[in-house]
């Protein structure tokens, strides 16, 4: 768990503590997710094709439970080499003795625009500038701040074994907040039409001058039902610091 040394010492009402736990995990590790991973790659959306998500996203210690329950992702290829995303998610968090809460407070929108093509010799490159917009004034699941996410994100593929990775710079907009960087690189390989299985390592920095930074793991794949049906998942855990552990659990429709 990350969590500001002065709210170590300064607050003892257990409550908050896991207000202000719950708050940085869903910021910090959920909202710049490329399902199933905290990283992304830059291939976008075909042209004029559509991809639905409903999923949901926890983080789990030995005190709390906090996620979305669900969140809703929509992604549309606008142009070639270009998709428009959103994402409406609905967080909760649950602790023991003291119940759970639900509450809606960002949008996320963004622009995934891949400008250099992958060939034989060459990987392919796109950037995913991404905005958290505060919708609803709600101080358990947001800051009332805009945050601004500025990622680059590279792929090769080899046959069945794809790699991508990449990482970008968050603008931590909000009083207390400093701006902090992500990166992380991802594996995968195609067994068969139906079965996909990956793994990725990341990273990021700390987000404000009494937080610490985070390293962790993700393990976790796709499986195709049919061209249209997926199933997608990855669970896993950190590595330094506070332990948490993780999961993702979603469907996928592509249009």
């Amino acid at each position: 768990m990350v969590i500001y040394k002065f709210v170590k010492k300064m607050i003892k009402n257990t409550k908050i503590k896991i207000c202000f736990t719950s708050l940085f995990l869903l910021f910090s590790l959920f909202s710049y997710a490329g399902p199933p991973f905290n990283t992304d790659d830059p291939v976008p959306v075909d042209y004029k094709h559509w991809e639905f998500y409903v999923a949901s996203i926890n983080t789990l210690q030995s005190h709390n439970r906090s996620g979305t329950s669900p969140h809703f992702e929509m992604n549309y290829g606008v142009v070639p080499n270009m998709q428009l995303h959103l994402l409406l998610p609905l967080n909760y968090s649950y602790t023991k003795g003291e119940g759970v809460t639900f509450g809606y407070s960002n949008i996320e929108v963004g622009i995934k625009y891949r400008f250099l093509q992958e060939t034989e010799h060459r990987p392919q490159i796109g950037i995913f500038p991404i905005v958290e917009i505060p919708t609803i004034h709600n101080d358990a699941f947001g800051n009332s701040n805009a945050q601004i996410y500025l990622p680059v994100w590279i792929q090769k593929s080899w046959d069945k074994l794809t790699m991508y990775g990449g990482g970008g710079y968050w603008i931590n907009t909000g009083k207390g907040n400093k701006d902090w960087i992500f990166s992380g690189c991802e594996v995968q390989y195609d067994f068969s039409k139906h079965f996909t299985l990956g793994g990725e390592i990341y990273y990021q920095i700390a987000n404000s001058p009494d937080s610490q930074s985070a390293l962790g793991f993700n393990i976790g794949g796709l499986i195709n039902f049919s061209d249209q049906f997926h199933f997608i998942y990855s669970v896993g855990h950190s590595m330094i610091h506070e332990h948490y552990f993780s999961t993702y659990v979603g469907f996928l429709v592509t249009i």
